[in-house]
Parts: C-alpha cells; structure tokens; sequence
C-alpha cells in the first residue's frame, strides 16, 4: 500500500478530510492522493501556491509573516497548511514549500524544504534537507509531506467527525 493510500484509510476510518497547499511541489501531493481510487471519500482538494501573493491571498498567510520568516521558512509551512484547512473545511491540511533548484532562492539553497500539517491541533511543520536535483526534491518533498500527515494521523486515537 501506498503512502498516499494509507493516508486515505486513516482520513477514512476517522471520517476526517484533507486539503493541500503547495508551493515546490505544484500539486504533486494532490495528484499522489488523487490517484489512488476512493479518494474522493476523504480528500477535499487543493491549492498550488506557487506565487508569495498567492500565499496570501488566497492562503491567508500573513505578509508580516513572509516578510519576518520567508516564504520557505516553518512558519509559512504552518500558515499555508491553517490556510488551506480554514478555506476548504478539511480536518486537515498538508503544506509544502521551499526550493526545488537548481540553484538557491533569496539566500536559501536547494534542497531547503518545509512540510506543515495542520488539524484539530496545532500547526507543526518539518524541516527537510534534501538531495538531487529540482525533480527528485520534488518527488522526496511529496513522499515527506504525506509521510509526515501519516505520521499525526497513526497516534489519532479518536474518530473526528
């Protein structure tokens, strides 16, 4: 079984659902869920990000925030994921952003990833350092993200309905 599959057992068998927001990975981790049959049950949809205004306007990230932390920082990662869950409704919401490369981006080198899930708790986000070049940072970033919802999703003891 999948990664992505077993996310989608998990949302299932709580009866909770998931949004994405993504900037790096332009909407690989939607298309990772989106290709396992029945998704539909538990994933809502999502946003790719891609453009800071776009975390804005449409994510709600703060520009205080961008302009204090950056558009690849934790804190982003955790606001485009409260973002994503506040816009759509979803239990909860998986965020990436960061730098794919080939080279860095304001000072942040290749391979700098943030993974943020939020829910009924607080945002948490993950920090990655990840090798290759521009596409298996993208393709690590989208296994890491829904390993990391995995993750909070296996100690929810409670169905959240």
């Amino acid at each position: 079984m999948t990664t992505a599959a077993s996310v989608l057992e998990l949302l299932e068998q709580q009866g909770a659902t998931l949004a994405t927001a993504e900037s790096l990975t332009g909407g690989r981790v939607a298309a990772a869920l989106t290709a396992v049959p029945g998704s539909s049950a538990s994933f809502l949809g999502g946003i790719v990000a891609y453009a800071t205004a776009v975390k804005e306007s449409v994510l709600g990230v703060p520009r205080g925030l961008v302009e204090q932390h950056g558009v690849v920082s934790a804190e982003c990662a955790r606001a485009m994921a409260a973002g994503a869950r506040a816009l759509t409704g979803a239990t909860y919401a998986v965020s990436t952003t960061g730098v794919a490369g080939p080279g860095e981006q304001d000072g942040v080198p290749a391979g700098t990833v943030y993974v943020g899930v939020a829910g009924p708790g607080a945002p948490t986000a993950v920090a990655l350092e990840l090798n290759g070049d521009r596409a298996a940072v993208q393709v690590q970033a989208t296994g890491e993200a829904l390993s990391a919802l995995l993750a909070i999703l296996d100690v929810e003891e409670t169905p959240l309905r």
